[in-house]
C-alpha cells in the first residue's frame, strides 16, 4: 500500500508486489512513500504490533524531516513493531493514553506555523500511572 500523488490529490494505492517484511500491505512501505510525498509534515504512528515492520519506514520519516509517535512496551499488547521504531534516532515511550493527545498536539502545532516544531523529534514521554 502506497500514498501516490495524481493530479486530483492523493490517493492511497493497494498493490501486488512483493511482501516486505513478511507483510504485505507494510507498514515500511507505506511510511515511505508517505516521507517521499509530504516531507516534514507526516507524522507517523507505530502502534502494539509484532515484528520489525515499520522500522526503515519510520527512520525515513525523521529523516525527511516529520515527527513519528512510537507505543511505549508497559501500554503494547505486543512490543514488537514499537521496539524497533524505537531504535531509531528520537527515541520513544508514549503510552496509549497519550497517543491521541500527542496526535492531536501535533495537528494543532501544523495548524499554526509559528508554534511548528523547526525539526523532526518524537514524543518521550512517562507512562501515566
Amino acid at each position: 500500500m502506497t500514498v501516490k500523488r495524481t493530479a486530483a490529490g492523493s490517493r492511497l494505492e493497494l498493490n501486488q508486489d512483493a511482501p516486505e517484511n513478511s507483510c504485505r500491505p507494510a507498514v515500511d512501505v507505506l511510511f515511505r512513500s508517505v516521507a517521499e510525498i509530504y516531507g516534514e509534515s507526516v507524522l507517523g504512528v507505530v502502534m502494539t504490533g509484532m515484528g520489525s515492520d515499520g522500522v526503515h519506514g519510520a527512520q525515513r520519516i525523521r529523516e525527511r524531516g516529520g515527527e513519528v509517535i512510537i507505543q511505549d512496551e508497559a501500554s503494547s499488547v505486543v512490543w514488537g513493531m514499537p521496539l524497533g521504531a524505537c531504535r531509531g534516532p528520537g527515541g520513544c515511550g508514549l503510552s496509549a493514553r497519550a497517543v491521541e493527545p500527542g496526535i492531536t498536539r501535533r495537528v494543532v502545532e501544523s495548524r499554526s506555523p509559528a508554534a511548528a516544531p523547526t525539526q523532526s523529534q518524537s514524543l518521550i514521554l512517562e507512562r501515566s500511572k
